[in-house]
């Protein structure tokens, strides 16, 4: 399930930063937003690069606002779990709005021109707010909206987006997937 190419990559971006620096729980255990510093630098750049693109290591302070960034996309994933696409809706208009997010033509690394979108630029991952809210108002304006997931496995509660044929999607891992059916298989069976 594809939204087109470059908003599918943003909205991956969009997923795993919320995944990489929001805390709450992940895969059964509490997860805390890696500290300041190489830490953060380094969750940050590594989420950055979930859609495909190679991309510089950020600064502290671009790891920083990225965060803010996260808190606020995390938002709107917890909104569309819960039924809720109005909150959702309005939350990516705040971003749009805020950002000032822009349409451009691009190509870079030998690939044909494609469609980006640039914030103001003013604060530190402004640009890839405008991107990653750029690329869930495409997804939320469209009839695929419940695509964007939060995982359903108990202490877990990582985003993802269901790229899958059936759109049956409802974990955010396969560890938490085995988790759940692992569970199951004990209850079943009487087992602790």
């Amino acid at each position: 399930m594809n939204f087109n190419s470059h908003s599918d990559a943003v909205v991956a971006v969009a997923a795993s930063l919320v995944n990489a620096l929001t805390p709450g729980e992940a895969r059964g255990r509490t997860y805390t937003l890696p500290s300041e510093g190489p830490a953060r630098r380094t969750a940050a750049s590594e989420a950055l690069r979930a859609g495909g693109a190679r991309s510089r290591e950020v600064t502290d302070a671009e790891a920083l606002g990225l965060a803010e960034v996260a808190a606020e996309l995390r938002v709107v994933f917890e909104a569309v779990e819960s039924g809720d696409v109005d909150t959702a809706a309005h939350q990516v208009n705040r971003l749009l709005d805020r950002t000032q997010a822009r349409p451009h033509l691009e190509r870079h690394d030998g690939e044909p021109w494609h469609l980006h979108f640039h914030g103001s630029g003013e604060a530190p991952g402004e640009d890839w707010a405008a991107s990653c809210a750029t690329g869930l108002a495409i997804v939320l304006g469209g009839e695929l909206y419940d695509r964007l997931g939060v995982c359903t496995a108990p202490h877990c509660d990582r985003v993802y987006v269901d790229t899958s044929r059936n759109g049956t999607r409802r974990f955010c891992s396969t560890s938490c997937q085995n988790r759940v059916k692992t569970a199951a298989f004990r209850a079943r069976a009487g087992r602790p």
